[in-house]
């Protein structure tokens, strides 16, 4: 049951970088303070390559099919996880977007990249709440140990590359985060004030 304990981490690890990220859309409103649009990129890209490319494929794989056939009850709620992270890419796609219109034409846009990340971040923790209080449930009390067995090793390869990353190199995009991002979510310099504003 080691996937439990690895699903629960990943969700909380997804979840700091969103609280961090609705942190900074709220402070990049000042349009007197012109934000330093690196730090957005590299939680964009984290976003888009860990729960996006990594940790929902993993679920739609191994947690979801047994989990179904052991508890068919719960292939609506299955099937709406499975809509949502389809519907999760498109998202981020649009945030992407949003970004590069609000960095291409700053001050404009912050509006319309803050309510992006909102929306993104509320769909994000209902879809993280609905697994942590009705998926991993029931798995814990249907599963046998062969069906946690192939579940866990399905998680523990999360430390391999898969899609050209590897876990440290989270590690390593989450210090860039905190190092670019500056204070309450980081260490880096507060955003200078913009001439002429």
């Amino acid at each position: 049951m080691r996937a439990i304990q690895k699903i629960r981490d990943e969700h909380r690890s997804i979840s700091a970088v969103l609280h961090a990220l609705k942190q900074l859309a709220r402070d990049a409103q000042d349009a007197r303070m012109k934000p330093d649009f690196a730090v957005f990129r590299a939680i964009l890209h984290y976003i888009d390559q860990f729960p996006e490319q990594l940790h929902h494929p993993k679920e739609d794989e191994f947690l979801f099919p047994p989990l179904e056939a052991r508890a068919p009850q719960m292939k609506k709620v299955i099937d709406g996880l499975r809509a949502e992270h389809k519907q999760g890419d498109t998202l981020v796609r649009e945030l992407e977007r949003s970004l590069m219109l609000f960095e291409d034409s700053w001050p404009e846009g912050a509006g319309e990249f803050m309510q992006r990340v909102n929306d993104y971040a509320d769909f994000h923790w209902r879809h993280m709440r609905t697994e942590e209080q009705q998926i991993l449930p029931a798995a814990e009390r249907v599963f046998a140990a062969a069906d946690w067995k192939a579940i866990d090793d399905a998680f523990d390869t999360n430390q391999d590359p898969i899609a050209g990353i590897k876990e440290r190199d989270f590690h390593a995009l989450f210090s860039r985060i905190v190092s670019l991002a500056p204070a309450p979510v980081g260490f880096a310099e507060p955003w200078k004030k913009a001439a002429g504003r």
